[in-house]
């Protein structure tokens, strides 16, 4: 949703507390998810430009947890640090937001990039299980096109045995029929027997899709141990592997999943320490540059939120999905 006037902000807090109702949030917790919405959207109101905030329900096994992602195109916060801390402003107010929302979430992460604009996420745990849950080591995130409600688009990902199977998936078009491959795909990972190649899981994708209108999709397999990436793609999905300065891009045949019959090729490369995976559909522009993003120890939603801001910028549904190898601070 857009958050560029006070009425947002409103807004912003009934979808997020219908949602954290859903999940069972009452009392405290719920009072929690308000206020930290509310911050948020004030946040934008006041410092952004062309602010926007993503709020979802994020569902990993029997877990779930109710998250929100903040975008803008405004000026950056020159003082990252200084922000988070209480007491901290820059318009005359008490400036008590940032520090507030990282203290009452399960976890958060807030980037900002000079002249650019600043991406900031929150994300509550179900109350039965917020002493518990482990955040896994990816986070993803779709857009639709402006103007229609499904997103065309789609990831899935599965830890299994140390190895993170990742999945993003295009589907041809946009609108009810593209989602309906996607979601076609997803299904495909979760119901997967694992552990696989890459290329096989490709394979059990592109013969599901035969039924409908089909899309791009690639397949990862990311394993940390074994300083390995092994990867396999049909179509134009993008597929990218970070570590010290430099990206590598990974490659994928051209052909529709789908549609007709061709090789699948799987190939392996080398995970450096501590690095990352990115996949991504052609609704972000690969023109990104790896050394802007945030630290690869930080939360990948982090990752994919600075991502889906910087690059994202055609119009086109979008998705993008990020794999970190390394310890969180």
């Amino acid at each position: 949703m857009r958050v560029e006037d006070q009425s947002a902000v409103a807004a912003a807090r009934r979808r997020a507390t219908g949602l954290a109702e859903q999940l069972g949030f009452t009392g405290e917790r719920l009072g929690r998810v308000q206020l930290a919405v509310t911050e948020a959207a004030t946040n934008l109101v006041k410092h952004a430009v062309r602010g926007e905030m993503l709020v979802r329900v994020s569902r990993r096994g029997g877990d779930a947890a109710i998250e929100f992602v903040c975008f803008d195109r405004g000026p950056g916060i020159a003082d990252v640090p200084g922000a988070r801390l209480d007491g901290y402003s820059t318009s005359g107010t008490l400036g008590v937001g940032l520090g507030a929302i990282e203290r009452i979430a399960d976890a958060s992460g807030l980037y900002s990039a000079s002249e650019a604009g600043t991406v900031l996420f929150a994300r509550f745990h179900q109350p039965d299980g917020a002493a518990t849950v482990t955040d896994p080591p990816f986070a993803g995130l779709t857009r639709p096109i402006e103007g229609e409600e499904e997103c065309g688009d789609a990831y899935a990902a599965r830890l299994h045995e140390g190895t993170v199977y990742a999945m993003v998936c295009d589907g041809l078009g946009h609108g009810p029929l593209a989602a309906r491959a996607a979601q076609e795909a997803v299904r495909v990972m979760r119901e997967a027997v694992l552990p696989a190649a890459p290329a096989d899981l490709l394979r059990q994708v592109h013969d599901r899709l035969g039924s409908t209108r089909g899309g791009a999709v690639a397949v990862a397999a990311v394993q940390p141990s074994a300083g390995t990436v092994r990867f396999a793609g049909l179509g134009n999905v993008a597929g990218w592997v970070l570590g010290g300065d430099r990206r590598r891009g990974m490659i994928s045949v051209p052909g529709i999943a789908g549609a007709g019959r061709r090789p699948l090729r799987e190939h392996v490369y080398d995970l450096p320490p501590g690095g990352a995976v990115v996949m991504h559909s052609d609704g972000l522009t690969d023109k990104w540059d790896g050394a802007s993003l945030p630290a690869l120890d930080r939360d990948p939603l982090l990752v994919s939120a600075e991502l889906m801001r910087g690059a994202g910028v055609r119009h086109d549904d979008r998705c993008v999905l990020t794999v970190t190898t390394s310890g969180r601070r």
